[in-house]
């Protein structure tokens, strides 16, 4: 490695701070708030069961501006996303590229988001629907409506969660943490704990869910190397919530 290469690299105290900032703008934010309102949840005399929690609120009265502040959401988070693939970018190497967030192996990377949302996906129907049987997670309400209107919107919004958490988590902090001298394991059990915290507000279920996705992922990540993968198959999965559960949540008991 060059000498210029290596002293464009930052130091393991300015990656540490780096990482703090990054999680304060962005998931670990995100994890505070989410175990707050557990903790809330659990302090309140409604058992579990009888609460809710909406993932993709109405933001407006009005249909138009409801629209415009759901894509303006879009847009910042995906700002974040910006962010962190640029904090990535080293001179001489693209980053998109060594994280594995491009179009060169799409054929590949759909076919391993189809086996991930088998087998992460249906998992996790069950365990959700086993954890509210149980009183152990709250009424997770996917959508306000699947209007026409809205549908789009929702993809749009499945996708941006897609990105924003598997490029942080993986593409970012799995790198970063390695670089500061984390064992792979710490690594692992880490990032899925992260993920396990900013789902938290579902309660217990949530938590155990996404603690094991999150330790799929990492291991995937890291055995692909490749972030797309783990992108194509959160935006199919959170699709499947945001626009195809509640089509079929009546039905169900």
């Amino acid at each position: 490695m060059s000498a210029s290469l290596l002293a464009a690299r930052p130091s393991r105290r300015r990656l540490a701070w780096e990482v703090v900032i990054v999680l304060a703008l962005t998931l670990g934010q995100s994890a505070l708030y989410s175990v707050l309102s557990l903790v809330r949840a659990l302090l309140r005399p409604v058992a579990l069961a009888d609460q809710s929690a909406a993932l993709n609120p109405a933001r407006a009265e009005e249909p138009l501006w409801d629209a415009v502040y759901r894509i303006l959401d879009v847009f910042f988070d995906l700002a974040l996303v910006a962010l962190v693939v640029y904090l990535l970018w080293e001179p001489g190497r693209s980053a998109l590229r060594r994280i594995g967030l491009d179009l060169r192996a799409i054929p590949r990377d759909l076919g391993r988001a189809a086996i991930l949302l088998v087998v992460i996906g249906v998992p996790g129907l069950a365990l959700y629907l086993g954890a509210r049987a149980l009183g152990l997670n709250v009424d997770v309400q996917a959508s306000s409506g699947v209007e026409g209107w809205l549908v789009p919107i929702l993809v749009l919004s499945a996708v941006r969660a897609g990105l924003l958490e598997e490029v942080i988590l993986n593409g970012y902090l799995v790198d970063r943490l390695a670089r500061l001298g984390w064992r792979p394991w710490s690594v692992i059990l880490a990032v899925a704990g992260l993920r396990a915290a900013y789902h938290a507000y579902q309660g217990f279920g949530g938590i155990v869910g996404n603690f094991a996705m999150g330790v799929v992922f990492v291991w995937c990540y890291r055995r692909w190397g490749r972030v797309m993968p783990l992108v194509i198959a959160h935006a199919l999965i959170d699709v499947i919530a945001f626009v195809g559960y509640p089509l079929v949540a009546p039905y169900l008991p």
